[in-house]
């Protein structure tokens, strides 16, 4: 007899009306929302704008949605491209199918778009945002739960997630591994603000430590997973794929912090140059001009000499009258 476990909600969507309401997409905007809300903190408070951080999102997370789907349906195209499939799938993101790799790849395509027009450095504007991608794909992760995919093998943990009879599932209780992937992620950004803390961070280590932690993370938590996968050596692609992106990642953080440490100064040159003519234009003292104009006149200033021309024009030009 089972005692405990993780129940999966019976649909993932709730109709208000006409309009379908997904959890898989609810998910993925709130965690959208998340990450910009509090990557625009971390930017104001290394002296960035505020709003810069959602306006080169703009850019960032569209390119993200179309990297991640494109990922997902070139690494698993027997689900949509083999026979008895329908390729018209491929296009149907709210059922599910993300992949981190090309939503971070495409994505920084896009913020690097964002970055050039606001003439800010990429790097400062990743590492600002670093953390609030591990928040927002702890959140994203639930909208598998909702979907009922991308869980484990069989257990009888307490933990256990049930899953219900399905289109290529079968019912059972497995590892919860969206659940698992889901909490190292908080813990993945929780190092990230705790090192940037400690470490000032900069030119893209924040988020070069946010990308090699998650791997290392979802290299084993892959290592878990039961649905259908491409693998090389006996090993699956996301495995293969974490193992050298964490390297990469790794190996970027050794690199910087020889050639470039420290952390940047000046992440946005147009808020240090709001604040310098905010800071001139602003009266110094109790308001009285710096250089003294309009003041009252000095006590010993001399005063204008009385007129002492003649009463009468006619006198001074008539010397012959008596």
């Amino acid at each position: 007899m089972d005692i405990a476990y993780i129940p999966s909600p019976s649909t993932g969507v709730i109709h208000l009306g006409p309009l379908p309401l997904r959890g898989y997409a609810f998910c993925i905007i709130i965690g959208v929302f998340v990450a910009v809300w509090y990557g625009n903190r971390r930017w104001v408070a290394r002296g960035g704008k505020a709003g810069t951080v959602a306006d080169i999102a703009v850019w960032a997370v569209p390119f993200g949605l179309v990297g991640g789907r494109l990922y997902h349906v070139i690494t698993d195209y027997q689900l949509y491209f083999s026979e008895g499939e329908n390729w018209v799938d491929a296009f149907k993101i709210w059922e599910g199918g993300l992949g981190i790799w090309g939503a971070i790849a495409l994505g920084a395509v896009g913020a690097w778009i964002g970055c050039r027009r606001r003439g800010i450095p990429l790097p400062a504007w990743a590492d600002a945002l670093a953390p609030g991608i591990a928040f927002a794909q702890a959140i994203g992760r639930w909208g598998n739960w909702f979907n009922q995919e991308l869980y484990g093998r069989e257990t009888d943990v307490p933990w256990a997630l049930r899953i219900t009879e399905g289109a290529n599932r079968e019912a059972g209780l497995y590892h919860p591994t969206f659940l698992y992937e889901s909490l190292w992620c908080i813990g993945v950004a929780l190092l990230v603000i705790w090192a940037d803390r400690r470490f000032k961070l900069g030119h893209g280590r924040a988020f070069a430590l946010y990308v090699a932690a998650y791997c290392a993370g979802r290299g084993w938590i892959e290592y878990m997973r039961v649905d259908e996968a491409h693998d090389i050596l006996g090993v699956r692609l996301n495995v293969w794929t974490s193992i050298v992106v964490f390297v990469l990642a790794v190996t970027y953080i050794v690199i910087s912090s020889r050639k470039r440490p420290g952390r940047e100064e000046i992440v946005e040159p147009a808020a240090v140059a709001k604040s310098t003519s905010d800071e001139a234009a602003t009266p110094s003292g109790d308001g009285e001009p710096e250089d003294g104009a309009g003041t009252a006149k000095s006590e010993t200033e001399p005063e204008p000499e009385p007129d002492t021309a003649p009463e009468s024009a006619d006198a001074a030009e008539s010397p012959g009258k008596a």
